[in-house]
């Protein structure tokens, strides 16, 4: 199934998407998982504070959210990133702008996978995914 890409109230072109997407498919069946429709929404930090506060009651900026229509082994949901928290991401992190946008997308595919990172245990697995996949992608370039 086809990974989708759309802006709200933004500007943004997401640089080798077919590249990206064999990625993101290759990551989902790695996992022993089937891919399904997957949108990933680039907006702003105005934006996603809004979706923040409406859909899950938080009242700050953050870089990701992810929507989880999964069905059984079936990947599916809304990936919403916020490209204004990126940007300031990669500054603090002093990485590349272009992979901290790889390093979330892959963190709300994860997501939809099944992995969260809510406790120490949890944030350590998932950074560890999350690198293990972008040296997959560094491979495809």
């Amino acid at each position: 199934m086809p990974v989708r890409y759309f802006t709200e109230e933004i500007k943004f072109n997401l640089r080798n998407k077919r590249k990206i997407n064999r990625w993101i498919n290759e990551t989902i069946e790695n996992e022993k998982h089937l891919s399904g429709d997957i949108n990933i929404i680039f907006t702003s930090d105005i934006n996603i504070l809004q979706i923040n506060k409406k859909h899950l009651s938080h009242n700050y900026y953050t870089d990701i959210i992810t929507f989880d229509y999964c069905e059984g082994k079936y990947i599916q949901g809304d990936i919403f990133i916020s490209i204004d928290t990126v940007k300031n991401n990669s500054i603090r992190f002093n990485v590349l702008y272009e992979e901290e946008i790889h390093r979330v997308i892959i963190h709300g595919i994860l997501h939809l996978i099944g992995y969260n990172d809510k406790t120490e245990n949890e944030k350590a697995e998932m950074r560890q995914k999350e690198n293990f996949y972008l040296d997959r992608l560094k491979k495809l370039f």
